[in-house]
Parts: structure tokens; sequence; C-alpha cells
């Protein structure tokens, strides 16, 4: 079978016409902290966002309906666009296209703070979500064509430790600058970030390309095949837990996104230069590092949106207050992913994927002792397992993709990986709060009348179920003490009956992933070809 390890088989492949780099653009750690601003960046933006969307709502009069699209929108346009994002880079110049990619994404920051309007702030969204998806899979790309193999793992490891930290670190920067400044801050915070990964980068970035794609017939058809494909799955996920998991429209859209990526990945089998090269599939490393990096992040984002709530909603912590509880995980995925990284060079991917996956299911079967007034004694260790596994998780995958497809499809592999990411994380984040919705709804007539509600006051509170699976009592000012405290414990112990099945079902998942990784990936001393 294909092999665990990465491509050892060709050198960096850049533009013929361009001088060899000299100086800081012959340095490939430069080029690994000048990817790493657009990646923190990037990152940052992903969870930073759902802080700030309360603010939004309230400064701009949006629905619940309207502050849904401004994450979707963003999600949408990065799934649909971010395997192209990797394929125009390796045909036209990486280089080119992360450097396109930060100043879109740069300047649609600012737009979003300065428009006025909700429509204006999805709109900029899924502008960000498009410029983030030409920037994301090239710093891959890059750090792909300018490491030398036996370097390429540790390049990783500090390449995925940015993703986990600013993902992790979203919700602190977000809750200060919120609560001290306003919520167009969190847009406009990306401008000297961008502004200053625009210089750097300009100053010490190569560029590399497959420099066989220049006579290449450019694949529109498999384009349009994937984003409307992508498009569609992610939109019936996003949408799922609104219109309901069982209903037409949600399955409807599901169904006809999954035919039309099957009918792509068919027509991509018969095309001289398709947009995905089916064969990379045949690596069984990269196709297990794709599940479980798409698995990572359904874990990750999907319990950092519940426990965000758990701390706020429940605990009554400030948004701040919250973001620094959470400070275990971002540090211990800052020790991870290049740990990670170090024993993915040594042992391969077969340790590190599994021992990863086997962290984050510890992590999400002690949240399973957690109460509505549970101590953060028992809140941090499994936010340190929970980010061990992440880091861990993060830097052996993306290896296991990027390492083992060849150089010239390095900015291909990374749009793989990132679309892998993006599509977990959605699923997380829909699913696992769908769990909570439905396991509220059932329960939390039985709860209330248990904390001592009367039964006809619990009968009608259960249609204020929605609040509750966001951690909300639904109380007033007018409820008598006893009553306003009995619908508290209530709503917060469904709350937490939802909580603890979504950290099973969580639970449960990684271990699939480290069984499936266990089994499936084999280190040997094929190499893939270039």
């Amino acid at each position: 079978m294909p092999s665990a390890t990465t491509d050892r088989s060709a050198p960096p492949t850049r533009d013929p016409a361009a001088a060899p780099p000299r100086g800081a653009r012959a340095n490939p750690w430069l080029t690994l902290i000048a990817v790493a601003f657009g990646l923190f960046m990037v990152g940052l933006d992903g969870s930073v966002v759902s802080i700030a969307n309360p603010e939004i709502g309230r400064d701009l009069g949006a629905s619940t309906s309207d502050l849904q699209w401004v994450t979707n929108s963003y999600l949408l346009a990065l799934a649909a666009a971010l395997i192209l994002g990797g394929k125009l880079g390796d045909r036209f110049g990486r280089r080119t296209f992360y450097l396109i990619g930060v100043a879109g994404f740069t300047a649609a920051s600012v737009a979003i703070g300065l428009t006025g309007s909700i429509e204006g702030v999805i709109a900029f969204r899924a502008v960000q979500g498009f410029f983030g998806a030409l920037l994301m899979p090239n710093t891959l790309g890059m750090l792909r064509a300018v490491f030398p193999p036996r370097k390429f793992g540790m390049a990783v490891g500090i390449w995925a430790m940015v993703s986990s930290v600013s993902t992790a670190l979203g919700p602190i920067v977000g809750g200060l600058l919120v609560q001290h400044v306003d919520w167009e801050s969190v847009f406009y915070i990306n401008a000297p970030i961008g502004v200053l990964a625009l210089v750097f980068s300009v100053l010490v970035l190569p560029q590399t390309r497959n420099r066989a794609a220049a006579d290449e017939k450019f694949d529109i058809v498999g384009v349009v095949l994937l984003a409307v494909g992508l498009l569609a799955v992610v939109f019936g996920v996003v949408k799922g837990e609104s219109w309901g998991w069982t209903s037409g429209g949600t399955l409807g859209a599901i169904a006809a996104g999954v035919v039309i990526v099957l009918v792509f990945g068919w027509y991509e089998t018969r095309v001289a230069s398709p947009l995905l090269p089916m064969r990379l599939f045949r690596n069984r490393a990269l196709t297990i590092g794709t599940f479980v990096t798409a698995l990572n992040f359904f874990v990750l984002l999907g319990v950092i949106f519940f426990v965000m709530l758990y701390l706020q909603s429940v605990r009554g912590f400030t948004p701040v207050e919250a973001g620094v509880r959470t400070l275990p995980l971002s540090l211990a995925s800052v020790v991870a992913s290049p740990l990670g990284a170090a024993l993915t060079g040594r042992f391969g991917p077969r340790l590190t994927m599994p021992l990863g996956m086997a962290l984050q299911a510890v992590a999400c079967f002690v949240m399973l002792s957690w109460g509505a007034d549970s101590s953060y004694a028992t809140m941090w260790p499994p936010f340190i397992a929970l980010g061990l596994g992440v880091g861990m998780v993060m830097s052996s995958s993306s290896d296991a993709i990027v390492g083992n497809a060849p150089v010239k499809d390095g900015g291909v592999a990374g749009g793989l990986q990132a679309t892998a990411l993006q599509i977990g994380g959605a699923l997380g984040t829909s699913v696992l709060v769908s769990l909570i919705s439905s396991r509220v709804g059932s329960t939390l007539t039985g709860e209330l009348t248990a904390a001592g509600v009367p039964a006809a006051a619990a009968a009608g509170l259960n249609e204020a179920r929605d609040a509750v699976a966001m951690g909300v009592a639904p109380v007033s000012d007018d409820m008598p003490a006893q009553l306003r405290s009995a619908v508290v414990e209530g709503s917060h112990q469904a709350f937490m009956n939802g909580v603890h099945t979504s950290v099973l079902v969580a639970g449960a998942l990684c271990v699939i992933g480290a069984l499936v990784a266990v089994i499936g990936v084999r280190r040997t001393s094929e190499q893939p070809a270039a």
C-alpha cells in the first residue's frame, strides 16, 4: 500500500523564468513566519465572530437568522473555493495568490466594520471567505515547496500550532474587543495584521509553482462541479439545525451535494488536467489524514461552541472570563503541535493520529462528569487533553496529506486539507448543537418538574426550549424567587443533558477515528510519485 511517509522525490519547483531565490527568499523559515501571519489572521477570524454576534445583532437590528448567515456566508464561500485556491497557486504562483488572499481578506475585514448594515456584513463575510480560500491552501503549498523533507514535519507542526492557537484565542480576543471597544474592532484588528503580513511576505516569500501546469487546460467544469457540490453539502449542514435534520430541505441539499461531488470525482478521472487529481487518494495515509482532519475540527469547533455557551450562559462568566478559562486548551495545543510533528517525523502518523484522537476522546468522556455548578477543577483537565489531541492531530494529519502529495500538487493538497477542516468544523458546530437542542426538547419539561416547577408552568416553558438549548434559562423579573430558582435549575440541567449527549457522540467518533488511523495507516519505504 502507499506510504504514510513524506515525499522525498522532487525538489521545490519554481517559475523557470524566475531567478533562483537569494538572501531572505532562500530561507524557508522566513517563509514559515510570513505564511503564519496570514494563517493567524484567518484562524482568529473564524472563531472570534461568535463572540461578536450578539453585539452585531443589537447594533444592526439583525435577526437570529441574519446572525447565522454572518457565519454561514463565510463558511460557504471558504469551503467552495479552497481547492480552487490551491490549484490557482500551483499553476500561476503560490506567492501571488497568497498575497492576493491576504490583501483581499484584509480589505473585506475593514469593509465589514464600515458597512453599517447587516446585509453588508453578510456580503463582505462571503468576500472574506473567498479570499481566505486563496490564502489558506497556499500556506501549506509554499511550505511543501521550500522545506526539505527532513524538516517539513517540524514546519507543519509550527503551522498547526499557529492554526490551533489562533482558533482557540478567538473567544479571548473577541471578548476583550467587544467588551472594551466595539464589535467592529473584531474585524478592524485584521488591518494591522494584514498589512504586516503583506509587507513581510513581499520581502521574503519566493515564487513557487507547478511548471508543467502552465501548458495545461484549466478544468472549468471541475471548478463548477466542486463548488456547487460543496456549497450544497455545507448549506444543508448549516441549515440542518433550523430546518430539522430529517426535513426535505436538509436531506435534499445534502443528498444533491453528495451526488454532485461524486459526479465531480468521476469527471476528474476522465480529464487530462483535473482540478483535484484523484490519484492523490491512492495514498492511504493521505486519504485517512483527510478524514481525521475533518473529524479533528468537528470535535474542536463543536466543543468550543457549547463550552462557551456553558461558561457564559450557565456559569455566568463574561466573554473575557470565559475565554481566559479556556487558555489551557490554547497552551496545550502550543506544546502538542511541535511535539506531534517531532513524533510524526520519528514514528509516522500511525502513532500520532490515533494518539491525538484518543486524547480528544478522553477529554469528551471526562466532560460527562460536568454539571451546572461544576468547579473549574473539573474543567481544565479535559481542556488540556483536548488541546493536546487537537494539536497532535493537526500536525500529523497535515503531514500525512501535504507530505504525501507530490510537490507539484502542494497547493491542491493544502486546499484538500483546508476543505476537510472547514467542512468538519461546520458539521461539528451544527451536529453537536442539534444534538443539544434535541435532548433539551425531550427532557426540559421533566427537568423543570423535578426542580419544583408546577406541571402546567413547566409545559408552558417548553416553548422556550430553543433558548434553553443555548444555555439561557427562560426567567422573568416578575417570577417569584422560588419559581425563578426552580426554572433556572431545571433549564440548566436540561442543557447539561444535551451537553452530555453531544460529548458522548463526539467521544465515540474520536474512538472511531483513532481505530481507523491505527488500522488504515501503514509506514512503508515507498514514496509517492512526483
